[in-house]
């Protein structure tokens, strides 16, 4: 993927090299490369046979599929919230209210990080609300409208969030004991951080 990422920068683009490059450096195809590549280094390089590599490939593999499964559903419900013009309705409301600016990136970032799961989607889909609005107040620190957003994007981690459920298979923890933990902590986090953005905005 580094080497992708080099040849966008110093290749030509419509060179063979270059899409070569940019083939091998794919995520997906980069992930893959690394996987049957442990295979080698790290089993038969070590004295496994194949048995046992592929009881170490189902042991760490399988897992993953649940989870990947979950996200990819929390991503085609997020399309779907999306298609159905939620975000332009939320964007409607929130023209004629008189929320704060800050309010409005930490309260809309937080309702789609609920409703999706994912701090990227939800962070990213409230700066494109809530930059139009802000850009008509007077007075907005979009500084701190940034750091409110990215706190409301934290807010709620749960079941649709990928890191909800790396935390819960690095900790060997249940799906209730990392709501209990991972979830409130996140939303503490979200809370306070939102609390002292409020206070710096009086300051500043």
């Amino acid at each position: 993927m580094l080497i992708a990422s080099v040849a966008n920068v110093t290749l030509d683009q419509k060179s063979e090299a270059a899409k070569v490059l940019r083939f091998i450096g794919d995520p997906i195809v980069a992930l893959l490369i690394a996987t049957v590549y442990s295979f080698f280094s790290l089993g038969y390089a070590r004295g496994f046979n194949r048995d046992a590599v592929l009881k170490f490939a189902n042991d760490c593999l399988g897992p993953v599929v649940n989870i990947l499964l979950v996200i990819g559903a929390g991503g085609a419900f997020n399309k779907v919230l999306l298609d159905s013009g939620i975000g332009e309705q939320i964007a409607e409301v929130a023209k004629h209210s008189h929320f704060s600016p800050l309010l409005l990136g930490w309260g809309i970032a937080a309702l789609i990080r609920v409703a999706t799961g994912s701090a990227t989607v939800s962070m990213m889909t409230a700066a494109g609300i809530v930059a139009p609005i802000a850009a008509t107040m007077p007075g907005t620190n979009m500084e701190l409208l940034v750091l409110a957003t990215g706190a409301g994007s934290l807010i709620l981690s749960h079941v649709n969030d990928s890191g909800f459920w790396m935390i819960k298979e690095y900790f060997g923890m249940t799906v209730k004991e990392t709501l209990m933990i991972w979830t409130v902590m996140e939303t503490i986090i979200s809370v306070v951080a939102f609390v002292f953005i409020l206070l710096l905005n009086m300051v500043l």
